[in-house]
């Protein structure tokens, strides 16, 4: 490297004050992008490295000079992903810079990553023919790094994006309700980045949930929300796993899609039956969890630099609302479903028996309660300790769950579970009951008093609950007097 143009190259990067690297990007024969090495590197670059690699202040002391040397020495004529991970959109800005004298500018949250917001430079330069190597080209990479966004910074776009990103805003404040704002908002987007789908996802880590919130397809006889009751949910995890070392995943091309396929090879398989070629996916950030996805498929890839700042803009606003409605949603689970077992919760079901009474004064049709009371719970709970009996109250809920998976289900109390099942016949039901008895009739267990009512015609709910309940109570008294040692 000691020859005319790394001399030059080497003492412009050195004239800049921020940390600044000249990359070398060679095409193949077909002049598309085939790697990207280091050529010269400036001080400020090297201390950054060197701050990745000695955490102990001693060590940043020591010898510093001679460390300095030993990693330029390493890093200049070495590929880039000898100290970062192999990036797909950063090597297509490189290249674009490199190769398309295209000046390039970005602005983005790696605070995922490197816990900073980064402004990057990839400038073009200029070197002929004879002084460069076949197939190679030079860019100047050169960036910042800030702890807090800048919003000026990111204020500084284009007028068809601010104009676009604006219109988002206001559809996103207007008056209709959550799922019909997203899906205006989606359709806005699939129609701006010109791809054949877009689709907002929320993303529930701990609970292994997502839900497509909103789809638009530029085929209607297609709904995305179908096709991703086929995606398990492994594979929506598999994408938090890459936005470690990214703040976006852009795939492009052939060679976009092959770097991904060795990541997360179960989700790219799941692209190839529907002629996916490419791909924007952006996270949604709040308080530095990922809690959902903006998604879209075949979009128009010579526009990818609009397209990326545009997203990427968007999905703070979409954050947001996705934030919120997950909230409110978490609220409404804690309001009506029992924390313990998962089942309704009493609340939910004084609601629901509200609401069902009313609609069966005017609408009488057949239906079916039970109620489900825990034998011996008290015996559990004083001689092997609550940690006893909440396990018992969860393996009866599940129990319940199982015989009864759609029909409503509610922990009524402590150890008492009600049933209101509005669908199937008598008969039905009390094939279900009999499977309940043959598993949970073990009296130093779990073991149910189970009374139920069916009511064909006079869709009396209240009435039909009294009645069950007084069935219940009177299988209870059996249970108690075949096994009095357990009463209460």
């Amino acid at each position: 490297m000691s020859n005319d143009l790394y001399v030059r190259l080497k003492a412009a990067v050195n004239a800049i004050t921020p940390s600044a690297a000249i990359f070398e990007v060679e095409v193949d024969g077909e002049g598309k992008f085939k790697e990207m090495r280091y050529f010269a590197i400036n001080k400020s670059f090297i201390m950054d490295c060197m701050a990745m690699f000695f955490q102990n202040e001693e060590d940043n002391q020591k010898d510093m000079a001679q460390k300095v040397k030993e990693l330029e020495k390493k890093m200049e004529g070495a590929e880039y992903t000898i100290n970062v991970p192999k990036e797909p959109k950063f090597e297509d800005f490189c290249y674009r810079a490199a190769w398309k004298k295209q000046p390039i500018h970005t602005y983005v949250d790696t605070t995922m990553m490197y816990g900073y917001w980064t402004e990057d430079y990839m400038i073009p330069i200029e070197v002929s023919d004879e002084e460069r190597k076949p197939n190679v080209a030079y860019c100047q990479f050169m960036y910042t790094l800030n702890k807090e966004m800048d919003t000026n910074k990111y204020s500084n776009v284009s007028p068809d994006i601010a104009s676009f990103v604006i219109r988002t805003c206001l559809e996103l404040r207007n008056e209709k309700d959550f799922y019909s704002s997203m899906d205006t908002v989606t359709s806005y987007i699939r129609e701006y980045t010109a791809s054949n789908a877009a689709s907002v996802l929320s993303y529930q880590a701990d609970l292994e949930k997502y839900e497509v919130i909103s789809g638009a397809v530029d085929d209607p006889n297609v709904s995305l929300k179908e096709i991703f009751k086929q995606v398990p949910f492994s594979v929506i995890a598999s994408w938090e796993r890459l936005f470690k070392t990214s703040n976006c995943i852009i795939i492009k091309d052939e060679n976009d899609l092959a770097h991904y396929e060795s990541l997360a090879p179960e989700w790219i398989a799941t692209l190839k039956p529907y002629g996916i070629f490419s791909l924007c996916l952006v996270p949604f950030i709040h308080q530095g969890s990922i809690i959902g996805f903006l998604y879209i498929t075949n979009f128009d890839v010579t526009s990818v630099t609009r397209v990326k700042e545009t997203i990427e803009m968007v999905s703070f606003f979409l954050s947001a609302e996705v934030a919120n409605h997950l909230f409110l949603e978490r609220l409404e689970y804690l309001s009506n479903v029992d924390i313990l077992t998962g089942v309704k919760n009493r609340n939910c079901m004084n609601v629901d028996v509200d609401e069902l009474a009313l609609k069966m004064e005017f609408d009488p049709r057949p239906f079916t309660v039970a109620f489900c009371d825990l034998n011996g719970l008290k015996t559990i709970n004083d001689n092997q300790g609550h940690d006893a009996g909440d396990k018992l109250i969860v393996a009866a809920a599940n129990i319940l769950k199982e015989v009864f998976p759609d029909d409503n289900i509610y922990r009524a109390g402590g150890d008492e579970f009600s049933i209101i099942s509005t669908h199937g016949s008598e008969e039905d039901f009390k094939k279900k009951v009999d499977r309940l008895r043959e598993l949970a009739s073990d009296p130093e267990w779990l073991c149910f008093a189970i009374g139920y009512y069916h009511d064909e015609t006079e869709g009396k709910l209240r009435l039909a609950m009294r009645y069950a309940d007084e069935r219940m109570y009177k299988d209870k008294n059996e249970f108690y007097k075949a096994h009095p040692e357990k009463r209460r």
